[in-house]
C-alpha cells in the first residue's frame, strides 16, 4: 500500500512517515502544497495524509482538486484546525476523514487501516461511457484506459475485457463467463486464446514493482482487484 504524506512540519513527516514504514506502507513524503499536488497525480496512491495549511497550495485546494477530476483516492486531513464549521468544509471539499492536531499515533494508525479496508466501488458516467473503479479508468467509446496521469490505448477485445472486469470489481468470473461475453456467438477460440487476451492486458494496465490488478483464480477464472 503506497501512502502520501503531504505536511510542512518536518518534526512531525519524519517520526509519522518512520511509523507507516514499521505498520508495512510505502511513504512518499511532500512538504507543499505544489509538489504533493504534483505528486498526487502522477502516482498511484493508495491513501493521501494531507495537512490543511500548507506552503504554496493547501490541502484543501489539493483534494478539491483532485474530486474534480474524478479520482476517489482516500484522503485524510491532520490539521490545526478543530472547529465543527472547519470540520464541515473539510468533508465537504472531498475529504474522508479528519483528524486534529495534536492527536494519537495510535488513533492515526487505526483510521488509516480503515479508510484502507474499503473497497473500491465501480463508477458509471453514462453520458461519457466511462466507469472508474479506483484510480482506474475506462474510456469504452475510445477504447482508452487511464491509470494516474497515464493514457493507455487499448485494443476492441482489450477494451471489452478491461470493461467486463470493471464491470465486476472484486468478483470472481470464470473463463466461461469470460467466454460467453467475449464471443457470445460462433465457434469459441481455445483457453490459450483468452490466456493470451488476459496477458496482453496486463501488460498495458499493470507496472513493475506495484500490486497486480488481474489475479488469476487457479482453474477458475479471473478477479480484477484495485484498491484506490
Amino acid at each position: 500500500m503506497r501512502v502520501l504524506l503531504v505536511d510542512d512540519e518536518r518534526e512531525l513527516t519524519a517520526p509519522l512517515s518512520l511509523a507507516l514504514t514499521r505498520e508495512g506502507y510505502r511513504v512518499d513524503v511532500a512538504d507543499d502544497g505544489v509538489r504533493g499536488s504534483e505528486m498526487a497525480v502522477k502516482s498511484n496512491y493508495d491513501l493521501l495524509i494531507l495537512d490543511w495549511m500548507l506552503p504554496e497550495k493547501s490541502g484543501l485546494e489539493i483534494c478539491r482538486e483532485l474530486r474534480s477530476r474524478q479520482d476517489n483516492t482516500p484522503v485524510l486531513f491532520l490539521t490545526a484546525k478543530d472547529t465543527i464549521d472547519d470540520r464541515v468544509l473539510g468533508l465537504d471539499s472531498g475529504a474522508d476523514d479528519y483528524l486534529v492536531k495534536p492527536f494519537e499515533l495510535r488513533e492515526l494508525l487505526a483510521r488509516v487501516r480503515a479508510l484502507l479496508r474499503r473497497p473500491p466501488t465501480l463508477e458509471l458516467d453514462v453520458a461519457n461511457n466511462t466507469l472508474q473503479v479506483g484510480y482506474l479508468k475506462l474510456d469504452v467509446e475510445n477504447q482508452a484506459a487511464y491509470r494516474g496521469g497515464d493514457t493507455i490505448n487499448l485494443s476492441e477485445k482489450e477494451c471489452r475485457l478491461l470493461e467486463y472486469f470493471m464491470r465486476h470489481p472484486g468478483q470472481l468470473l470464470t473463463h466461461q463467463q469470460i467466454y460467453q461475453y467475449l464471443w457470445p456467438e460462433g465457434d469459441r477460440p481455445s483457453s490459450n486464446v483468452l490466456v493470451a487476451q488476459v496477458r496482453l492486458l496486463r501488460r498495458k494496465i499493470e507496472r513493475t514493482g506495484e500490486s497486480p490488478l488481474i489475479h488469476t483464480v487457479y482453474r477458475k477464472g479471473y478477479r480484477l482487484i484495485v484498491n484506490w
